[in-house]
């Protein structure tokens, strides 16, 4: 039961996050000023199984606005570009590695 719990929430955060996404690359898309900040950032992977760390970059990959780019040979880091870098690099990775890290992790 708590797993399928797990399942549903993860499947309503990246519901949300794939339309937030959407909506402000669009919006940049076609307004005349861009917004973008881009980036690339390193997340720590190093806690997180194989299966795990394939699932956490496809979501990633699919999301509006990032991408993922490699993980390192050693697998304990894996670099993401991001179109908008809001905030600090650190806190940008704090929040994947909280959001979708951790919510990774109770689904598989």
């Amino acid at each position: 039961m708590k797993r399928l719990i797990s399942i549903i929430n993860l499947f309503f955060f990246y519901l949300k996050e794939v339309v937030l996404s959407n909506l402000r690359v669009a919006h940049d898309v076609v307004t005349p000023r861009h917004r973008m900040k881009p980036g690339i950032v390193r997340l720590n992977v190093e806690d997180l199984t194989d299966r795990q760390l394939f699932f956490m970059a496809n979501l990633i990959t699919m999301t509006p606005g990032t991408l993922g780019l490699a993980v390192s040979e050693d697998r304990k880091e894996f670099y993401i570009h991001a179109m908008y870098i809001d905030r600090t690099t650190e806190e940008l990775v704090q929040s994947l590695e909280r959001d979708y890290g951790r919510r990774v992790k109770s689904v598989f």
